[in-house]
């Protein structure tokens, strides 16, 4: 048989390392561990990198706000309630934003007649912007009249004007050393109603409650001011000169104009009623302007430190029950996956029990009872406890079953490992990305539930934290047409943690993927 093979002359044939030693070479590149491997796959996740970025924020947020606030939750105003943004500083730029603006449309005569008095009396100019006037002319009682409807853009915080409030003569003085130091003009003169509605003979007709900003003579009890030939307001002072009257000797800080005989209290039994102004008066009793960045809530409180406040709660409450029911079912889950058979058969009965049990009864049984004994934040916390770790029980056992009889942990078993190392050595931490994802995923759901709870009202925690976000969104739902803030801030915070953690979740699961480790 011919042989086709080609000859190979011996001369070519040499050994390539002939009297060398051979040694292992030192890698030239670093080697990564577990964490920074997962980390830089994480890191290629763009979307799951935002969403850590505005997770960070968010926390960032619910620390630093109720610091940052000049408030505390705890302090109400009765006045300034589901009042607009406003940061005085920003509003005077005239930017447009944080302005405490709201629209006032169809605003007639007397209002914009109202509006205009105060301006002149205070120097707080109400009208932020005329946004139309509509002018109808009609007939009236066979007299033609001109009747004008002001569309107006106002600042809500100066709105208010002047209010009669009643001191105590200790606090009087208090407010007058208050004026006399920073020079702020909080009491102006008393009105009474004989001095303002001039034409009215009977008493009775005096409008009930009294209008504290009408200072000015009226032509009838409506409070229409006196015009002049153009039609131009003669806003003529109607001050009470009255010192038969005076509640106490005024000694402090006069108005612009004061010819020195003005009354600014008026006598009650043991106290006395004084003429203010409602925006210098809330300096003095708190010692700044209104400084509300995210607006007020329904009871006049600081919406952005209740929003910080609630989210502090929300977040540790549901980090904490995270915590609590990976660490029941990780074991549970482990023993289930690890042994099977009748251990495996017996434990998930146990969890299909329980899993039949409904939240949101065993929620409120516990808020009527057990709450009574461990508080209203013990009893929730068990509510979540009790069923919430069966989910990560499933997933674990899950992966039991999936790694136990793979070959490294055959050879572990073989060289002599116990259960214990075999199941949080070899298989646990193989486990783990999948575990952490859904650990992870767990907060938003403790977030959401706990959130429609306490906005159903079926949970209270405003005795342990103040507020809750739930709370604050119910508030503000019952005045959505008027005042949109109050529940657009809230529900923006919660949309945002629970989106932003719903996609870090999804960066986690691959990020810790062990199939995926040393890939590019």
């Amino acid at each position: 048989m011919e042989n086709n093979y080609p000859v190979i002359a011996k001369e070519m044939l040499q050994f390539a390392n002939e009297g060398k030693y051979l040694h292992d070479e030192k890698l030239k590149t670093k080697s990564r561990s577990y964490l920074a491997d997962a980390f830089r796959r994480f890191q290629k996740n763009k979307s799951s990198v935002v969403a850590a970025c505005i997770i960070a924020f968010l926390i960032l947020f619910a620390i630093l706000a109720p610091i940052i606030s000049p408030y505390k939750i705890e302090q109400k105003n009765d006045v300034y309630k589901n009042f607009p943004p406003y940061v005085p500083g920003i509003a005077e730029k005239g930017w447009g934003i944080l302005d405490g603006s709201a629209k006032r449309p169809g605003q007639n005569d007397l209002s914009y007649q109202s509006y205009l008095a105060a301006a002149k009396e205070t120097g707080l100019d109400t009208i932020i912007e005329i946004e139309n006037v509509t002018s109808i002319t009609e007939i009236y009682r066979g007299q033609e009249r001109t009747v004008n409807s002001y569309d107006l853009i106002v600042n809500a915080y100066y709105e208010k004007g002047m209010i009669f409030r009643v001191f105590s003569y200790e606090q009087f003085q208090d407010l007058m050393d208050w004026q006399d130091e920073t020079g702020i003009q909080v009491i102006y003169p008393y009105v009474e109603e004989e001095d303002v509605y001039v034409t009215v003979d009977d008493k009775n007709k005096y409008p009930n409650p009294r209008n504290a900003n009408i200072w000015y003579e009226c032509i009838d009890v409506k409070g229409n001011a006196n015009k002049d030939a153009d039609g131009n307001f003669i806003l003529t002072p109607a001050y009470s000169t009255n010192t038969a009257k005076e509640g106490m000797p005024y000694t402090s800080k006069r108005i612009e104009g004061d010819p020195g005989n003005y009354i600014y209290s008026f006598a009650k039994s043991g106290s006395v009623e004084a003429r203010i102004c409602y925006y210098n008066y809330y300096q003095y009793l708190y010692d700044t302007e209104p400084t509300y960045v995210m607006g007020t809530d329904a009871y006049g409180r600081d919406l952005m430190c209740g929003i910080g406040m609630g989210a502090r709660f929300s977040l540790v409450f549901a980090i904490i029950v995270s915590a609590i029911n990976l660490t029941i079912g990780a074991f549970y889950g482990a023993v289930q996956g690890y042994y099977g058979g009748i251990i495996d058969l017996t434990l998930d009965r146990i969890s299909d029990i329980l899993s039949g049990v409904p939240f949101i009864v065993v929620t409120t049984l516990f808020q009527l009872h057990l709450a009574q004994k461990v508080g209203t934040v013990g009893s929730f916390l068990f509510a979540f406890v009790l069923t919430g770790w069966i989910g990560m029980a499933a997933l674990t056992r899950k992966q039991f079953y999936r790694f136990k009889n793979s070959e490294y942990v055959m050879a572990a078993r073989t060289l002599g490992a116990s259960d214990g190392r075999l199941m949080f050595r070899h298989i646990f931490p193989n486990s783990l990305g999948t575990m952490i994802t859904s650990c992870v995923l767990v907060i938003p759901g403790v977030i959401s539930s706990e959130t429609s709870l306490t906005y159903l009202n079926i949970i209270n925690l405003s005795n342990f934290t103040g507020t809750s976000i739930g709370e604050l969104m119910a508030l503000g739902q019952k005045t959505m047409t008027s005042s949109p803030h109050a529940m657009f801030f809230p529900a923006l915070f919660v949309s945002l943690l629970l989106i932003s953690f719903n996609l870090f979740g999804n960066g986690l699961r691959d990020a810790f993927n062990p199939s995926t480790r040393g890939e590019e």
